[in-house]
């Protein structure tokens, strides 16, 4: 594996790719630690210090920022606007006629789909930096906090901080596509890894200060078991068979080959994870700005669904997933068009019919498959809520939940994509 590293480094144009990706990195974590103008960056460390702001409504969005939200940094939104901005617009191509035209056209109607893409992503940042720098204003970002985090708190200052983070978003969406245009792998997952990434060490040292060597250990041995669990999963995949006819178009004969068609176990990723942790953020932050409210649903939902440790919450929590699984799965996979695909080009699977059986046929194995994937994702977003309640660690325990998947998803693309560049050079890949 060393020695394979060692090649990817002695290919020139790969090596080219690899360094540009580095430095692009090294910029993005740059941003992540500046202070937006305005912020008070003393007082924001000793209100991050409080232990109460590790159990916030702002966990998942902090997570994908790499802790630079509650940091109140130039690229403080991270990558959320776009992923929220993509999983809006996968929803609408379903709904909307014309952009499930675009994205029939190929190439050219996908290059319009991203460019709705990153206008929506623009949209969501200015109302997400809006947002945060009001509750920033009012002191009611960070829990159990007193001091300000905002040298002034005038309307200039709240308008630069905005289009501040609004134009980071913008600057993180191109960094994206550098990566993607010039470097290695998807430009905006690699992104959101090291963003992930970059909070691991600190919530693995914490359990350590926290529990001591003991339960530390335990921690990374229980790690490695859900990483190479999270990593069968992930490649496991059902393949069904499919067979073209033979056929003659004027003097050639195509057709005749076999092939098939990979159904994952895992086939909605990590989507129904983000949909269940925004849906259960939205009670939590209605009661953020109804602190003072004595009414029976603050009450309620300050008991139940605020605190990741009460089993009501990860009852709703599994629920949430499961059912945005099955969903994610049924608008992303349409064996209608798949079966009608296959018959269109000679395609038939070995012993069913052309047609409606073939399409039958998908949706049952497509929802049995689906059914260990949605547990999956299900048990494996638990086990930091589980931590919690055990070793008292926070919301961001390392090995499990949305950082995990990431980590573990991202790394096998870009390791497969280097891989394929290696053996296109001739020499031996990483994966022996």
């Amino acid at each position: 594996m060393l020695s394979a590293f060692v090649n990817a480094f002695r290919t020139p144009d790969l090596r080219r790719k690899l360094l540009f990706v580095l430095l692009v990195i090294v910029i993005f974590r740059a941003g992540s630690q500046i202070p937006a103008p305005g912020v008070d960056f003393g007082n924001v460390q000793d209100c991050l210090g409080n232990k109460e702001n590790s159990e916030g409504v702002y966990n998942l969005i902090n997570l994908f920022s790499g802790g630079a939200l509650l940091q109140l940094t130039i690229f403080a939104l991270g990558i959320m606007p776009y992923i929220t901005a993509s999983i809006i617009l996968q929803l609408l191509v379903v709904v909307i006629p014309r952009l499930e035209a675009l994205k029939k056209e190929g190439q050219s109607g996908q290059t319009k789909i991203t460019q709705y893409t990153r206008y929506l992503t623009l949209g969501l940042a200015l109302l997400q930096a809006t947002g945060i720098v009001a509750l920033a204003r009012s002191g009611n970002l960070l829990q159990g906090c007193t001091e300000p985090l905002l040298h002034n708190d005038n309307t200039q200052t709240f308008l630069v901080m905005v289009m501040t983070m609004t134009a980071g978003t913008a600057v993180i969406m191109w960094l994206g596509e550098l990566i993607t245009d010039r470097g290695v792998g998807n430009g905006m997952s690699i992104l959101i890894f090291c963003q992930v990434v970059a909070t691991f060490p600190s919530a693995l040292w914490a359990v350590q200060v926290s529990q001591g060597w003991w339960i530390f250990s335990i921690v990374i041995a229980v790690g490695l078991v859900v990483v190479a669990a999270v990593i069968f999963i992930e490649q496991a995949q059902r393949r069904i068979p499919v067979q073209y006819a033979r056929r003659m178009v004027g003097r050639k004969m195509f057709g005749g080959s076999s092939t098939y068609i990979p159904l994952k176990v895992n086939q909605a990723g990590i989507i129904p994870v983000i949909f269940a942790s925004s849906l259960l953020y939205l009670p939590a932050m209605a009661v953020q700005f109804n602190q003072e409210s004595q009414s029976g649903w603050v009450k309620f939902i300050s008991k139940y669904l605020v605190t990741g440790g009460h089993p009501l919450y990860m009852a709703t929590f599994f629920a949430l997933i499961v059912f945005f699984t099955y969903f994610y799965v049924s608008i992303t996979f349409n064996p209608t068009e798949v079966a009608d695909n296959m018959k269109k080009y000679g395609g038939f699977i070995p012993g069913i019919r052309a047609g409606k059986p073939t399409e039958d046929y998908l949706s049952y194995v497509l929802a049995r498959i689906t059914l260990p994937g949605a547990l999956y994702l299900g048990l494996i977003s638990l086990i930091p809520l589980i931590a919690l309640v055990l070793i008292d660690a926070n919301q961001n325990f390392p090995f499990g939940g949305t950082s995990i998947l990431i980590m573990v998803g991202v790394a096998l693309d870009t390791v497969k994509q280097i891989e394929s560049q290696l053996q296109q050079r001739n020499y031996e890949g990483f994966l022996r």
